[in-house]
């Protein structure tokens, strides 16, 4: 009976001894007491650069030109989380929209602590400045405290500012931009009439030059025998 505990005992620590010498080695071999993060994360995606130039769709005038308050109003659904807009509605997170378009950025809603990224950055909300806040708030003002990442579709945004615009008026609209359209060359276009081209086409057609003589048929004889050519 010992001597069976005793084997069965050994094999048991020999085996612990074996499997602790084998994690020291595995250690050692893949570091994994200090691991090493790759050169490269392995979960980034590098965007494309944007050039400048780019078709950037249609321009904020045209947008606006057809933009549907309706439409905006389900849009901007993702918004009263942080925000009201009926006018005489306080603050939360956000602060009170009624009226914004148009008023001063950072300053509009009484009571409202402003982040200084936004407070300090001047101007009114105009649709242009409004439309960049839109796209990406903490590209239009570095630091502000607004989470939201933005709204990719510029059809949205317009239709979001349009919907903005029926709760305290806006400033005018930018107008469309109207492509130039260029002058199409007239069909069978070429150089100007050549000179003398008419006259040769008279004298090649049967008519008679200044300096041609009359045919003899032509002659008539006056009553003193002189020849007449008829006029």
């Amino acid at each position: 009976m010992d001597d069976r505990f005793n084997t069965a005992a050994g094999w048991v620590l020999g085996a612990g001894i074996v499997a602790l010498g084998s994690s020291i080695v595995s250690g050692m071999y893949f570091h994994a007491d200090s691991a090493e993060h790759p050169e490269e994360p392995g979960y980034f995606i590098e965007g494309a650069a944007e050039e400048g130039g780019a078709d950037a769709g249609p321009d904020l005038g045209t947008l606006l030109a057809s933009a549907d308050a309706a439409a905006g109003e389900k849009v901007f659904a993702k918004c009263t989380a942080c925000h009201t807009i009926d006018q005489g509605g306080g603050n939360g997170i956000g602060p009170n929209l009624y009226g914004v378009m148009g008023k001063p950025i950072g300053g509009h809603a009484a009571g409202f602590a402003y982040s200084s990224a936004l407070s300090g950055k001047g101007g009114d909300w105009t649709w242009e400045a409004m439309n960049e806040w839109l796209t990406s708030p903490r590209a239009f003002a570095n630091g502000t405290k607004m989470s939201f990442a933005g709204l990719s579709k510029a059809e949205d945004r317009a239709n979001v500012m349009e919907f903005m615009s029926t709760y305290g008026g806006a400033p005018a609209k930018p107008a469309p931009v109207v492509a130039e359209e260029e002058p199409a060359d007239a069909p069978g276009a070429g150089a100007g009439p050549v000179e003398g081209a008419e006259a040769g086409a008279a004298e090649s057609a049967g008519g008679m030059g200044a300096d041609q003589p009359v045919p003899a048929g032509n002659a008539a004889t006056n009553n003193d025998g002189a020849t007449k050519v008829d006029e």
